[in-house]
């Protein structure tokens, strides 16, 4: 019994993998058949570069779709392009495309197939343009390209009323019948859009108000950067051992004063690459230029590099930064600093 079933179980595995081979083999015929279903197929052959241009049908109605293939053939050592075709229709428009990728034949060439569903604009007798392939010897050290034009293929793009188009006849119009005029909600709209010019209007003269009102406030560059050494002397960063966070705060003022000063955007930037862009610039001299790089250098040896700095190198930062802003400080250039004054002022009001 036992053996009786084991060959059964033999027979069914084997006859179910000849229905898979069959349906896959019809399948497979089917795939081919469905590909090279085309109505026209047109070879083209230069040098190394061989084309096919094939459509699916030379007749078609209006609502119908037109399947365009490309397809390029490219011996080893050269390379083929294919052709702008969305740059030569004419009357017929690009409704899909389609790259179906490159692929090698039994003698090793390259084979590039490109498909395009075009889609009729009217009716009447047109042409798939003439269609260049291009191709160039990527060994060659010219480059030179060379070219391959196709010849235009006839196409009838026929009406959906077909022959009896001739026959059609337009009837004469009826009598004029008054439509019920539907109710009028004008009145609604006009309101409203009143309403929307009246909000409008009074923005725009509340804003001139504003503007009128708010007094800008501009300083020279040298007086915010003296100010803002005067806060950190009276923060006294130093006596509580805060080294590294004064040196921070220093070198933050000497870089707004230059960002404010000369419009060099240094805050935003690490020592490397403003001192790159300071060398680029003729704003300053080169002995300015030097005190600047040795300056940032020492703060960040302070503050990355773990430094100590003594109390003669302390006193030598500060008095650099200071004889910097004395040495290029100008009133011509000043600074809006309305903001600032308005949130020092609302700072003052709240802690009053």
């Amino acid at each position: 019994m036992a053996e009786t079933a084991v060959k059964r179980y033999g027979i069914l595995v084997v006859t179910l993998c000849c229905c898979a081979v069959f349906v896959c083999g019809c399948g497979d015929r089917r795939g081919q058949a469905e590909k090279t279903k085309f109505e026209i197929d047109k070879p083209y052959e230069r040098g190394p570069l061989s084309v096919r241009v094939r459509i699916d049908k030379s007749k078609l109605t209006i609502a119908e779709t037109l399947l365009l293939e490309l397809e390029a053939t490219v011996e080893p050592g050269y390379e083929a392009r294919m052709p702008k075709v969305d740059a030569v229709l004419e009357h017929f428009g690009i409704l899909d495309w389609d790259n179906l990728g490159d692929k090698l034949d039994k003698d090793n060439n390259v084979v590039s197939t490109y498909r395009y569903r075009l889609e009729p604009f009217l009716s009447g007798k047109y042409e798939i343009p003439a269609l260049t392939f291009e191709f160039v010897d990527v060994n060659s050290p010219e480059a030179k390209t060379y070219s391959l034009s196709t010849e235009p293929i006839e196409v009838e793009v026929t009406s959906l009323l077909g022959e009896d188009r001739a026959k059609l006849a337009i009837e004469d119009i009826d009598d004029v019948v008054e439509m019920a005029r539907e109710a009028s909600f004008w009145w609604v709209w006009a309101l409203a859009a009143a309403c929307i010019a009246g909000a409008a209007v009074a923005w725009l003269l509340m804003r001139r108000k504003r503007a009128m009102e708010l007094i800008r406030i501009f300083r020279p560059a040298h007086e915010i950067a003296y100010a803002r050494l005067r806060a950190l002397v009276k923060e006294d960063l130093l006596k509580g051992g805060r080294v590294k966070e004064f040196y921070e705060r220093i070198s933050n003022i000497l870089r707004h004063y230059i960002e404010d000063r000369f419009d060099l955007r240094a805050p935003e930037r690490t020592t490397e690459e403003f001192l790159s862009e300071l060398a680029r610039t003729e704003l300053l001299g080169a002995g300015d230029k030097d005190g600047l790089g040795e300056f940032l250098t020492h703060c960040d040896l302070v503050k990355f590099a773990k430094h100590h700095p003594t109390t003669e190198q302390i006193q030598r930062t500060f008095d650099l930064v200071k004889k910097f802003i004395e040495k290029t400080k100008s009133d011509e250039r000043k600074i809006d600093v309305t903001d600032r004054v308005k949130a020092e002022q609302t700072i003052e009001a709240e802690v009053a």
